[in-house]
């Protein structure tokens, strides 16, 4: 009689954790997971604390970077790439780790075809009017698809400790990248202006080319036309380390201006 306890046991247990594990995927569908902080990467921790192949179970589509600061990440199609400092791209190691990132499973909620833009700012604008439209307070992954006649990108090189701030590693280890008649997708992440505590408010872009050999974080672009997907997303989880020297930043520090100097280069 035990054992047919015991095994109904396992069997209702079983049952419990795959419908957890289900609905678990449906929330995922619904959240964006944020690796760490914007401003931790930014005042310099650039110590991975969650694996490629667990960034993965959390979503298919997104930005990043990797530790060290070793290259731009772009998650697209379920799959990580790594766009590195010497301008080549490879897809990421699922054993290398990640100090920041921002990922959800993409749903295509709203397509909106974007008329001609002239640089990043064009872009920006057009994105924010479905933003508006739909909630500003909403979480935003947009996959803006076509041929750029212009696509200005950055990546950097591996940072070694001790690390640098963010703003003092780009100014010595970017290395900016221009391409002409570039076929490709921007993976564009927006936070809602309540976020500035914990990422940047507004747009984050990153670009990988169709043949997936170019990449980086995008600096400018153009474009003649341009498709875009808008995954529109209530959810937000955060994944902190507990980590000694994460424990001791100072997290509320103002780091504003430096976050806009890495994010535009200005």
């Amino acid at each position: 009689m035990k054992k047919i306890v015991s095994v109904l046991l396992v069997c209702i247990m079983a049952a419990s954790s795959l419908s957890a594990c289900s609905s678990q995927q449906e929330r995922n569908r619904e959240t964006i997971y944020q690796v760490a902080l914007l401003q931790s990467l930014t005042q310099g921790y650039y110590d991975g604390i969650v694996k490629v192949s667990e960034l993965k179970q959390h979503g298919d589509t997104g930005i990043g970077t990797f530790e060290g600061v070793n290259g731009e990440m772009i998650v697209l199609d379920g799959k990580v790439y790594q766009a590195l400092g010497d301008g080549s791209v490879k897809e990421a190691d699922d054993d290398e780790t990640v100090p920041f990132s921002n990922v959800t499973f993409f749903d295509n909620d709203v397509s909106v075809t974007l008329s001609k833009a002239d640089n990043l700012d064009s872009l920006k604008a057009q994105l924010s009017q479905t933003v508006e439209e739909k909630g500003k307070n909403l979480f935003y992954m947009v996959k803006v698809s076509g041929e750029f006649q212009k696509m200005y990108v950055r990546s950097e090189l591996k940072q070694e400790k001790p690390y640098k701030s963010l703003d003092q590693a780009l100014a010595t280890d970017q290395r900016e990248f221009h391409y002409e008649n570039i076929k490709g997708t921007v993976v564009a992440l927006y936070c809602p202006d309540y976020m500035g505590g914990l990422n940047t408010p507004g747009w984050h872009f990153h670009f990988i080319s169709d043949d997936r050999t170019k990449g980086g974080h995008v600096l400018d672009l153009s474009f003649e036309t341009a498709e875009a997907a808008f995954d529109l997303t209530e959810s937000f989880d955060l994944y902190l380390s507990d980590n000694k020297d994460f424990q001791s930043m100072e997290l509320s520090k103002d780091v504003s201006d430096a976050i806009k100097k890495v994010e535009t280069n200005e």
